[in-house]
C-alpha cells in the first residue's frame, strides 16, 4: 500500500494560481483605470479575487471543521504560509516608510526644502489620529480576550470579545473616513499628500480586510468551529489583526506625530 505524506490529506487547490491571476488583473487595472478610465480589467480583477477569497475559505472550512484533514502537519504548512504573507506585509509597508523618510529627511527645492511643505496644514496628532489609536490598541486587548476565552472554551465571553473587536475596527474605519473628509489636503498635493494617503489609506484597506477576517471567525465561532485545542483560523486572524495594530503605532508615531 502507498504510504502518503500528512501533507497530501489536502488535496492540491487551484485557487492558489487563481488568486495570483486575480491579483494581477486587479493591480493592472487599477493602473489602466487611473490613466485611461479603463474599467473592465479592474472588475474582472475584483470579481476573480472576490469568487477566490470566498470558495478558499469555504474549502479550507470544510477540510478542517468537517473532513478532519488538518493534522498537525497541515496546520504547521498553514501557520508557516501565515507568516510568510505577514513577512510580505511588513516589506509592503517598508517601501511606503522609505518613501516618507526619503522626502521628510531631505525635502528637495520643489517643495521648498522644508518638511511639511509650505502651504500644507498636518493633522493635529493629538486629535482623532490620537483616538484612532486608542481604539486600535483596545481592539489588540479584545481580540487577546477572545483567544484567552477560546482556549478555555468560553464560547459566551469569547463571542463578546470577537463582537466587540469587529466594532472597533468599523468604528476605527469610519474615524479614517472623516479624517479623511475633513482633512485641508490630497493625495494629489506635493509628496505629503501622496505619502500620507498612501500609506494610511493601505492601512485602512488592511483594517477592512481584517475585519472581514474576523466576520468569518464570528460565524464560525456561531457554528462551533474552534475547539480549545483547534482553532487556527481564529489564531492567524489575530495575528493579522496584532500586524495591523503594529503597523498603525508606526504610522502614528512617523507620519501624523513626527512627519508633522
Amino acid at each position: 500500500m502507498k504510504k502518503y505524506h500528512p501533507y497530501h490529506l489536502v488535496e492540491p487547490s487551484p485557487w492558489p494560481i487563481i488568486g495570483g491571476c486575480g491579483a494581477l488583473f486587479l493591480t493592472t487595472g487599477s493602473m489602466l483605470f487611473f490613466h485611461f478610465t479603463h474599467k473592465s480589467m479592474i472588475m474582472m480583477g475584483s470579481l476573480t479575487t472576490m469568487i477566490m477569497m470566498i470558495t478558499w475559505w469555504r474549502d479550507v472550512m470544510r477540510e478542517s471543521s468537517f473532513q478532519g484533514l488538518h493534522t498537525i502537519k497541515v496546520q504547521t504548512g498553514l501557520k508557516e504560509g501565515m507568516i510568510l504573507f505577514i513577512s510580505s506585509e511588513v516589506l509592503f509597508f517598508f517601501s511606503f516608510f522609505w518613501a516618507f523618510f526619503h522626502s521628510s529627511l531631505a525635502p528637495t527645492t520643489e517643495m521648498g526644502s522644508n518638511w511639511p511643505p509650505e502651504g500644507m496644514q498636518p493633522l493635529n496628532p493629538m486629535a482623532m489620529p490620537l483616538l484612532n489609536t486608542l481604539v486600535l490598541l483596545s481592539s489588540g486587548i479584545t481580540i487577546t480576550w477572545t483567544h484567552n476565552s477560546l482556549m478555555k472554551g468560553s464560547k459566551k465571553n469569547a463571542t463578546k470579545s470577537l463582537t466587540l473587536t469587529m466594532l472597533l475596527g468599523i468604528f476605527f474605519t469610519y474615524l479614517q473616513m472623516l479624517e479623511y473628509s475633513n482633512s485641508s489636503f490630497t493625495i494629489s498635493d506635493s509628496m505629503y499628500g501622496s505619502t500620507f494617503f498612501v500609506a494610511t489609506g493601505f492601512h485602512g484597506a488592511h483594517v477592512l480586510m481584517g475585519t472581514t477576517f474576523l466576520l468569518i471567525c464570528r460565524l464560525r465561532l456561531n457554528y462551533n468551529h474552534f475547539t480549545t485545542n483547534h482553532h487556527m483560523g481564529f489564531e492567524t486572524s489575530a495575528w493579522y489583526w496584532h500586524f495591523v495594530d503594529v503597523v498603525w503605532l508606526f504610522l502614528y508615531t512617523c507620519i501624523y506625530w513626527w512627519g508633522c
